[in-house]
């Protein structure tokens, strides 16, 4: 079984594009082709970060900082929209888009909150 670990990301171009810069976007873009092969394990570790660190961020800010209850529907949809996209046959580049956005979102939910 071929994983994210046994599999190296191409984070470089082809020879034809050496000499061009490569932006941030760029390579994230090849990097998530590259990683076509591995779209189950992608979705499995997806779905378990967010049931193990994101699910339960939302009831210790409405716990403990008072937040709204929007953090709640805010982790809900994110938590949503990736079983639905998993489920529903996305591609590699929704599913890994759709972490790293839940991610990003959560860390600004946590920064906002606790600070």
């Amino acid at each position: 079984m071929e994983t994210a670990i046994t599999n190296s990301a191409n984070w470089g171009a082809s020879s034809a594009k050496a000499n061009h810069k490569m932006s941030v976007y760029s390579k994230w873009i090849v990097f998530e082709d590259s990683q076509a092969k591995n779209k189950t394990f992608w979705y499995y570790l997806s779905m378990t970060f967010q049931g193990v660190f994101f699910l339960p961020i939302p009831a210790v800010l409405m716990f403990y900082f008072n937040a709204p209850l929007y953090a709640l529907c805010v982790t809900l949809t994110m938590f949503f929209a990736n079983v639905i996209a998993g489920m529903g046959g996305a591609g590699i580049r929704v599913i890994l888009s759709l972490f790293a956005v839940s991610v990003i979102v959560h860390i600004i939910m946590l920064t906002v909150f606790m600070i």
